[in-house]
Parts: C-alpha cells; structure tokens; sequence
C-alpha cells in the first residue's frame, strides 16, 4: 500500500497527487451534503413551487438538423453529470495503468471488496423485490459515493492510516467501473443504430488520437461531443460518452525528456538573470524565463492528468453539488415517509446499501487481511477500520440516484427509492464516522 508521502533527506515531505484528491474529496463531500440538506428545506417551504418550476424549465440548444430540447433537470443529469463520468472513465484508466490498480498484488483487496459490495446488496435488494414492479431499481444500492465517503473519512483527520484512505478510494473506482457497465448493459432505452454506428466511429478516431499519443486536449473534448451527441441520440445513456472519453485520453506522454530538462535549466537561467539583473526590472528575461518554465510544467503531464487536474474542482464544486441539489428535493410529511417506509423498494434500497455494503465489502476484506500476503497486519485496530470503511461503502448517494431516476419513471417508485438513498446513506456516514471516530486509537 502506498503512504501518502515522499520524504527526501528525512526533511522534506511532498504531497503526491493522493492527498490533493482527498482534500478536494473532502470538501467536496461536505458541499454535497449541505446542497442536499438545501434542497429538502427548499422543496419543503413556501418556495417549493419555484424550486420544482425551474428544474422543470425547458432549454433549448442547437443548431440546424440538431436541436436538443431538454428540461434543466435533464440538463444536468444527461449533460453535466457527462463531466462527472469524464472524471470518472479518467480516473479508473489511470488507477488501471499507474495506480494501485496497476500492481496485482495492491489491486486484489480494492477490487474483491468491491465486488463483494456490488453483488450481495443487488442480491438483497431483489430478494424483496424480485417479481414486483421495483425489480428494475437492483442496480441502485450497488454503488458507492466517493466524494461523500471520503469526505467523512477526512474529517477523522490522521486517525486514519493512508493505506485505508487508498483502499477507500480504489473501491469506489472499482465500484464505479462496475457501476458504468451496469448502467451501459441494463438502463439504456431502445437504440438507434445510425446512432450507434456514428458513436462507433467517434471513438475509432478517440483511439486512433490515443494510439499516435496525441497530446491536445482540445481535440479530444471536439470528438468527446460528437461522441455525447451521437450516445445521447442512440438510446444509450449520455454519460457513458465520458467514460468512454476518459478511458480513451491518454495516461502518459511521450515527449522528449531531454528537451523539457533543457527548457528547464533555460527557464531558471534566465529568472536567475532577471534577478541579479536589479536596474532592469522592466526586462523580458523574467516573461522568457516564465514561457519556458510554463511549457515545461504543461508537457510533463500527460493530456488525462492535465485535464482531470483542470476538470477535477468544476466536477467536485459545480457539478455533484448541483446535481444532488436538483435531485434531493423532496416533500417530505407523514404520508410520503411511512408510504416510502412501508415499500419493499426503500427497505430493498435501505437493507441492501447498509447490510450488503458491510457483508460484501467486510467480509472479504477481512480474510484477505488474515490470510492473503499484503501489507496490511491482521489485529484487531486494522479490522475495526475495515469494517467501518465497508460503513461507509454504503455511502451511495450520487450514483445510486443516478441509477434510480435511470430505472424508474413512476415518480412515485423515484420518490421512495430517494427517500431510501438519502436516509441510510445519511446514516452510514453518521455510523461510519462513529465507528472510526471511538473505536480506532489514535
């Protein structure tokens, strides 16, 4: 397992790109909750009837021959969430290529307990309702939010070793892999294939750009589009268009490594000149200095790092909290509460994301922890972490809304299954954080 930290000459301690993503992650969790709480006070106010008015908003994009028509909740759950799966395809391809992922023995234990906690609450879920009218909704306790996971993993602070904030974080990418192909395999409606074939060709030509190891972003993002558009038209749900984009961008770069060590030594030459130079601060030593020292930090990293480090906080602070704010609104009383409470649907959801995530993800961890060669020590701490990470694993709120308003168009059916997601991963996180917070030693 990775720790987290470079230490150089046992003075020095970097950050690797690890930490940046959990500081992200975690703010991002807290603004998902708050947004979420936002909208469950607004759809219960005086204001309700405006808040429900706007989503229900028709916007209209495109030019001739293609016209989208859509309301702005579908805006944003076919359009902005695109970014989010973006993000998601980008950061499943580089934990697969460079990250724990990549190495076999580091990947076992992420990506059995993944599994584990996919399969046994999707098992739950239809041992209630298979054969009802909710049987479609299997797919929805099977995720993991990562923003929301981690978020409350973080506020735990260094109670919690980086290997477990590592595992955390490969098993909601795994979990997410396993999210796409259900998503891509099961909820997609009747396809066109004219369709289909024009998406066909898009990514023919994102994996041509790959395999010559294109290094514009641009060109990617004009071909992601047409691959949105041409998915959008098929049937097919839209958002997959950015797995599928994220995957085909490539993880590593094939630039000169010379000439970027050149560049350097040309780039601080020229700031150190600028310096010395005292009675010229008007040169364009120091603006020389900065254009090479700027391209030299823009070619070292490749076109998926580039821009999942652009795209990262526009889809942890813009997009997933508008998404749950757009999502999260509803009018709760009495009746909707025990009508959602009475439903094998919620209990299907509620049992499923808060037993099968523990027995899935727990489970397997353990006897891997005990028997399996990996750098974990078997004691009692260690499983205590275990089992409230496999808490916390229960924490499905972005995907599995995703995936509800995917399988039900009953708003009935979608109101219970919210109410369901909403409040057991509401109190997952409350327990988890509980668990980890009084029973892991500091």
């Amino acid at each position: 397992m990775l720790n987290g930290k470079i230490k150089l000459k046992g003075k020095i301690q970097l950050k690797v790109p690890i930490q940046e993503f959990f500081e992200s992650a975690s703010a991002s969790g807290i603004l998902l909750m708050m947004m979420a709480i936002l909208a469950l006070i607004i759809a219960n106010s005086p204001i309700s009837k405006y808040y429900f008015e706007l989503l229900e908003t028709h916007i209209t994009i495109g030019v001739p021959y293609i016209t989208l028509d859509k309301s702005l909740l579908h805006w944003i759950n076919d359009g902005l969430m695109a970014l989010f799966f973006l993000l998601v395809g980008m950061e499943i391809k580089r934990e697969l290529v460079m990250g724990v992922l990549s190495d076999f023995k580091s990947a076992m234990l992420p990506i059995i307990a993944a599994f584990g906690g996919a399969v046994v609450p999707a098992i739950i879920y239809l041992i209630l309702n298979s054969g009802t009218p909710y049987e479609r909704g299997w797919g929805i306790p099977m995720a993991t939010d990562i923003a929301f996971a981690v978020g409350v993993l973080m506020l735990l602070g260094s109670r919690i070793p980086m290997w477990a904030k590592i595992f955390l974080t490969a098993l909601a990418v795994a979990d997410d892999l396993m999210a796409v192909l259900i998503i891509a395999a099961f909820y997609t409606s009747e396809i066109s294939m004219t369709a289909l074939e024009i998406a066909a060709v898009a990514v023919l030509v994102l994996a041509f750009l790959n395999w010559k190891n294109i290094n514009s972003i641009a060109i990617y993002i004009l071909v992601g589009i047409v691959l949105w558009l041409a998915i959008l038209k098929s049937g097919i749900h839209a958002t997959i268009a950015g797995v599928i984009l994220g995957i085909l961008i490539p993880v590593k770069n094939t630039l000169d490594k010379k000439e970027l060590i050149n560049n350097a030594q040309k780039g601080v030459s020229l700031l150190r000149e600028h310096f010395n130079d005292e009675k010229n601060e008007s040169s364009g030593l120091k603006v020389s200095a900065l254009n090479y020292l700027g391209d030299v930090v823009k070619n070292s990293e490749s076109p998926l790092l580039r821009l999942e480090h652009k795209l990262q906080p526009w889809v942890a602070f813009l997009v997933v909290p508008l998404f749950a704010f757009a999502n999260s609104g509803l009018i709760l009383n009495v009746d909707t509460i025990s009508v959602a409470f009475s439903s094998t649907l919620s209990w299907g959801i509620i049992l499923g994301l808060f037993f099968g995530k523990q027995l899935g993800i727990f489970l397997p961890s353990v006897l891997i922890l005990k028997y399996g060669n990996i750098d974990v020590k078997f004691n009692k701490q260690n499983v205590i972490i275990f089992y409230g990470l496999s808490i916390l694993g229960g924490i499905g709120f972005t995907m599995s809304l995703f995936i509800s308003g995917l399988a039900f168009d009953n708003p009935a059916f979608l109101e219970n299954a919210k109410i369901g997601i909403i409040a057991v991963s509401l109190f997952n996180g409350l327990l988890g954080y509980f668990v980890l917070k009084y029973f892991v030693k500091e």
